[in-house]
């Protein structure tokens, strides 16, 4: 497994080695310099030695230098990366993902089959992860079909499932979706962050996006 590299991370490494060099190239100076007070005067440093010190000394100093440039260039990215998301607000959006709030006892999800299922089974869970609803998909034709649970519950982020088999018992491609207005976007942990509906999913989960569509005129 390879761990996502956000803008945060990234800064957190290089902090991390900017201290470390940093922490070196004092302990560099230190040691040169007490070298150079207590040298026998007359068995000097080598020449050749001494400059490869230097030139030693020169790549730590610059090693830091560019640690500032890249923390300069990542952040930034992160402030292009939210002046780009902002730009959704007001489309609807489609995102691969199965969180969202319930309010006033009610939640909405979408969900897509690859292709027409003999079973399509449906799991409402809770922040604990406990499974609090389930019964079957009311459409189990193929394509995007959208599914509100009116369960009383209380108000909370629920997160939906779906399992979907033909008649052999053949587990079918099957996913949850989020779908909806995009109405405002942030930045969490160096990545953007779109609320659409009321999910709040990261901008990497969004498949497809729409303009919105004005109403029709009264007749």
């Amino acid at each position: 497994m390879v761990d996502a590299v956000t803008s945060n991370s990234a800064t957190s490494r290089i902090n991390a080695g900017s201290s470390m060099l940093a922490s070196n190239f004092e302990t560099f100076l230190s040691l040169l310099t007490a070298q150079l007070k207590n040298q026998d005067p007359l068995s000097p440093v080598d020449s050749n030695q001494f400059t490869a010190q230097l030139t030693q000394m020169a790549g730590v100093e610059q090693q830091l230098l560019t640690n500032e440039l890249l923390k300069s260039m990542l952040s930034t990215q992160g402030v292009g990366g939210l002046n780009e998301a902002a730009t959704y607000i007001g489309k609807e959006a489609t995102a691969i993902w199965a969180a969202t709030k319930v309010e006033d006892g009610e939640a909405t999800w979408s969900y897509e089959l690859g292709s027409n299922a003999t079973n399509a089974r449906l799991q409402v869970l809770n922040s604990a992860g406990q499974i609090v609803w389930e019964g079957d998909a009311p459409n189990k034709t193929t394509g995007v079909h959208d599914f509100t649970w009116e369960d009383g519950a209380e108000d909370g982020v629920y997160t939906l499932k779906i399992t979907a088999s033909d008649a052999s018992g053949k587990a079918l491609d099957a996913q949850v979706l989020t779908r909806g207005r995009v109405s405002g976007v942030e930045m969490y942990d160096g990545e953007a962050y779109l609320t659409v509906g009321n999910s709040i999913v990261p901008l990497s989960t969004v498949i497809a996006l729409e303009e919105t569509r004005a109403p029709n005129p009264a007749s």
